[in-house]
């Protein structure tokens, strides 16, 4: 289901994902992984919803919120084997609403900030969100069946039916107003990037590159998250259906690519392959915390300093014209 209405001034940027009821704890881990793809701010809404504010996602990524909307779809469906029903809004009261009027498996849909309050007018109130069955009841009571007609009512008087605080919430919802920011929480403990190959590879350099270009990904997630990690898995997959995966922990928390390519290469050394017909490659950071936690070593080595420098500026670089314009030139054989 996808519906977007004209714009008439200004950009929904509030995005309110429902995940499938009874969703294991560590795929809507994964979903949260894809969100943070899309913005830093997300807000987990345990144990199968989440928040995001996509301002600044839309000048990242140069697109429209209905189309970011079917990019995340599409992710977690290809990725996960997940289907979300998909909200966007210009408040979390909208965005939330809209997500919930979407039909299950799933589907994104989209309402400008201009026709927020004609969008919701003849809604039930029931499927106003945060409307109570109580609530609802009490006005159904009062011949308040929509939430236009509660959006007609005087505030006064929506107040006297549900109470003070309740009432001027309620009241303003109808007309979609909703003061509340989207607060980044409960970032996921993790973060994972991955490859598969269209055909089983034995060519160690292409491997090789597409390491590389996992670490790249994996510290550009890191360092837009504000997240450093304190270890590091590779998980390689073969030909046939078997695996192997290995940890090794970081002498101290990072979301450096120096460090992280350090690591994985001694990752991908271990694993002593020969003749391993590989079908994909994941890098997950495990063990992450603030970045703000971590003590700024002073260094005496100018070559790394140098890197640290042009990391930080191949990142606003990334940040102004796309992720895939800059990167380790080995990186492109990956592509």
């Amino acid at each position: 289901m996808t519906a977007e209405a004209a714009s008439a001034g200004g950009v929904s940027t509030v995005m309110h994902v429902r995940c499938p009821d009874r969703l294991p704890e560590e795929t809507y881990r994964q979903v949260l992984e894809e969100l943070t793809g899309l913005s830093p701010v997300v807000q987990a809404l345990p144990p199968s919803a989440a928040l995001v504010e996509l301002k600044g996602a839309l000048r990242y990524h140069g697109t429209d919120t209905r189309r970011l909307g079917e990019m995340l779809r599409v992710r977690t469906l290809s990725r996960l084997g997940v289907d979300v029903r998909i909200g966007i809004g210009p408040s979390i009261t909208v965005a939330a609403t809209g997500s919930a009027q979407v039909l299950e498996p799933g589907g994104v849909l989209a309402v400008a900030p201009g026709q927020a309050a004609d969008w919701l007018a003849p809604l039930p109130v029931e499927a106003l969100h945060g409307i109570g069955p109580r609530q609802a009841d009490t006005l159904h009571e009062y011949g308040v069946h929509t939430a236009g007609l509660l959006a007609a009512v005087s505030p006064a008087m929506v107040q006297r039916l549900l109470g003070g605080k309740a009432g001027r919430t309620a009241a303003d919802r109808a007309r979609g107003i909703d003061p509340r920011l989207v607060v980044a929480r409960a970032l996921p403990s993790s973060a994972t990037v991955r490859r598969t190959f269209d055909r089983h590879t034995l060519d160690g350099a292409t491997v090789r590159a597409t390491l590389l270009d996992l670490v790249v990904q994996l510290g550009r997630l890191l360092r837009r998250r504000g997240q450093a990690a304190r270890a590091l898995t590779l998980t390689l997959g073969f030909a046939g259906g078997t695996g192997w995966a290995k940890t090794r922990r970081l002498t101290e928390p990072s979301a450096h690519d120096d460090d992280l390519r350090t690591l994985a290469y001694r990752l991908m050394d271990a694993a002593g392959l020969q003749r391993g017909r590989l079908t994909g490659i994941a890098l997950k950071t495990e063990d992450l915390v603030d970045a703000d936690q971590v003590a700024q070593q002073i260094s005496l080595d100018t070559a790394r300093e140098a890197r640290l420098v042009a990391e930080a500026a191949m990142d606003r670089i990334r940040d102004k014209f796309g992720p895939g314009v800059i990167g380790p030139a080995a990186t492109r054989r990956a592509s």
